[in-house]
């Protein structure tokens, strides 16, 4: 069962406090300073954020309401109901994954396919093989961790002129 943050009809542990929402006056007249944090759970897009903003008269009262809110968001557990309330919209509206060949968006940038997706997902005895593309030649070498002798290694395979890959 997927755990619903927006159901109110389950028990809270804790009794909501009235949250206030009064803007001191030294601050609704066009603060001079304002912090903004971006809080990510992930280098994904579409991992949670949190984007809380705080306003002070002085640098110094900046500061103390930013520290005040963080710690206020961690100690009301805002953090963890992002985190619950986005799993909860993902297994909702679960989104189709691009297709191969695409570019992707991801931590803040697009990604173009590399020509070790173009040329396949090719697997040895040690897990995914890794492509190496020198421009004139191509290989798929064994997937065995860092250390592993050569001896015990798979042979890599070489791209052919039609594309594929194969051990000579």
């Amino acid at each position: 069962m997927t755990y619903d943050p927006f159901n109110q009809s389950t028990p809270s542990e804790t009794a909501a406090a009235p949250v206030n929402t009064a803007v001191p006056a030294a601050v609704a007249a066009a603060p001079p300073f304002k912090i903004g944090f971006t809080l990510k759970s992930s280098d994904k897009f579409s991992g949670e954020w949190l984007t809380p903003t705080v306003y002070g008269a002085t640098a110094a009262e900046t500061a103390e309401r930013g520290r005040d809110l963080l710690l206020a968001m961690q100690e009301a557990g805002l953090v963890d109901l992002t985190a619950q309330a986005a799993s909860y919209m993902r297994s909702k509206h679960i989104a189709p994954e691009a297709p191969k060949g695409q570019p992707k968006f991801a931590g803040g940038r697009v990604h173009q396919p590399t020509p070790a997706a173009d040329a396949g997902e090719y697997t040895c005895e040690h897990g995914r093989r890794n492509h190496k593309d020198g421009g004139s030649w191509a290989a798929q070498f064994c997937g065995a961790p860092q250390g592993v002798p050569k001896s015990d290694q798979c042979p890599p395979l070489w791209r052919q002129k039609d594309g594929s890959y194969r051990a000579k």
